[in-house]
């Protein structure tokens, strides 16, 4: 049937030559301007394709997943006419199998490739990070009579990874051991918090399957395809677990920076504050997975040495990833200091997107508790979003409780915010003492011309959470509250002329890192 199909004549539209690209599980078949995607009848264990009735209902499903994220790649099902030896998409003999028709793409397309050509940016990212939370809003909720999400079933296929992983450990013996530890005895840690975020609807009908090799750069924009098919229990998984297998992935082509712009602006759009906890398992998981898959294939005949080499050196690059990530590096509370237009948001993302740190936004919070920056955990409140209670409320309420949770999941937070009245920065003080971790005040100053100028500037730019203008900028002018001289010890002065490497170095330098 496959060799019928690399005939031109066998397709219902203008083909001037077919290539053929093979996986364990497919056949795609490349006319240049269509591709199909055909299921091989195979039954692997963790899939099963070995009947027609299997691979027509796979191919329903991996039309109606895809169509989630990328309709217009996901153009159809198309049926494949026989007989074997005569296939072809417009006979009329009997229907042999069903093909996945998408439109083509270069591969050279690949985020994969994009990455490797410097041709990533942290916009585009971050807007990928809108439509992923976007989509994990509206992802369907596995039910309380579901199994999906049960901790047991989240731990099942970590420990699948590490018994393929020891069947042929070799000199890598100690690392597997080192990490089913940690994967065991992190679980049992996080038993209560997994059956919780289950009770929460935080288990969803996911991708499954997020990783660079399944986004492609269109037209400035990356576009998700490729969902996990052929695996529910794979794929109706915590939404931090998808999230965790793209940042891993990031992290592994070296640009954890990027890694970091995904998952803040995600968690600005979500709030997921809470799903922290769970971060560095997932992450430790997700690079046991791809650890795996290169164990595997060392497994098979036939390879050239060039092919073992590079399978080898990734394989310990992801165990040395997953043990560098169960690390847990004393967190520490950093907040800014500053009128609107200070540059406080990009102190923050700087040292953020440098650090691997957390940024917590007064202005994405208090948007989003409205309604009017992604979805949070909670309806949204009504009426005005800058009224005094409301302020009072971020400041005195929100910010300590979110900023508390991200430093009990283990992570450094950048709260940012003007933080201009001295209640609201001793409230940080004492949130930190009581969490016994470092505190920095980034005391982030500008003349108000300078401010003026920035605020206009980003008002014509347009598509920040800010609303601060000039009317707001000499209301703060008027009413801060100076850094007392008891939070000199804390603040460190961050002027226009500071470049992102020495902030970030005087900033270690402070917290002791």
């Amino acid at each position: 049937m496959i060799a019928a199909l690399l005939d031109p004549g066998a397709y219902d539209h203008p083909v001037e030559r077919v290539d053929c690209l093979e996986t364990h599980i497919s056949w795609v078949l490349l006319t240049g301007t269509i591709a199909y995607k055909i299921k091989k009848p195979v039954n692997l264990g963790f899939v099963d394709f070995s009947t027609p009735e299997r691979r027509r209902w796979f191919c329903q499903e991996e039309l109606r997943l895809n169509r989630r994220l990328a309709p217009d790649l996901y153009l159809g099902l198309s049926p494949i006419h026989g007989p074997p030896e005569q296939a072809s998409l417009h006979g009329s003999g009997p229907t042999l199998e069903l093909a996945v028709r998408m439109r083509q793409f270069p591969q050279s397309a690949l985020l994969g490739p994009v990455l490797a050509r410097q041709g990533l940016t942290p916009d585009q990212l971050e807007r990928l990070a809108d439509d992923l939370a976007a989509f994990h809003a509206v992802a369907a909720v596995a039910g309380p009579d579901q199994a999906y999400g049960a901790p047991e079933l989240v731990k099942a296929p970590a420990v699948a990874n590490l018994a393929a992983l020891e069947a042929g450990a070799g000199a890598a013996a100690p690392e597997v051991a080192a990490l089913r530890q940690w994967t065991e005895e992190s679980f049992e840690a996080l038993r209560p918090t997994f059956a919780l975020r289950r009770s929460q609807g935080r288990i969803r009908e996911c991708h499954g399957d997020l990783h660079l090799g399944n986004l492609l750069l269109e037209g400035g924009q990356i576009r998700v395809f490729d969902c996990l098919e052929f695996s529910p229990d794979l794929r109706w998984i915590d939404v931090f677990s998808d999230l965790a297998f793209l940042v891993m992935d990031l992290e592994h082509h070296d640009r954890p920076d990027l890694g970091a712009v995904l998952l803040n602006r995600w968690l600005g759009r979500c709030g997921d504050w809470g799903g922290l906890l769970t971060w560095r398992w997932y992450r430790v998981y997700r690079s046991l997975v791809r650890a795996k898959v290169c164990a595997l294939r060392l497994r098979q005949p036939d390879l050239d040495a060039g092919t073992v080499q590079r399978l080898q050196q990734d394989l310990a690059r992801y165990l040395l990833g997953a043990r560098h990530t169960t690390g847990i590096p004393a967190p520490a509370l950093v907040i800014t200091h500053g009128v609107s237009g200070s540059g406080k948001s990009h102190r923050a993302r700087q040292l953020c997107r440098r650090q691997g740190w957390i940024q917590l936004s007064s202005d994405v919070e208090r948007k989003r508790l409205f309604g009017a920056w992604g979805q949070g955990e909670s309806p949204p409140l009504q009426g005005d979003p800058y009224r005094s209670e409301v302020s009072a409320g971020i400041y005195g309420q929100h910010l300590p409780e979110q900023a508390n949770r991200i430093l009990t999941a283990g992570y450094t937070v950048v709260v940012d915010a003007t933080f201009l009245g001295r209640d609201q920065r001793r409230r940080m003080e004492d949130l930190a003492r009581r969490c016994g971790v470092p505190f920095l005040i980034l005391d982030c100053r500008c003349t108000p011309k300078q401010a003026r100028r920035r605020i206009e500037e980003r008002r014509q730019r347009g598509g920040d959470p800010s609303d601060a203008d000039s009317a707001v900028l000499e209301l703060q002018l008027r009413s801060r509250e100076p850094l007392e001289a008891g939070e000199l010890p804390y603040a460190l002065e961050v002027g226009a002329e500071l470049t992102a490497g020495d902030l970030v170095a005087r900033v270690e330098e402070r917290l002791g890192a």
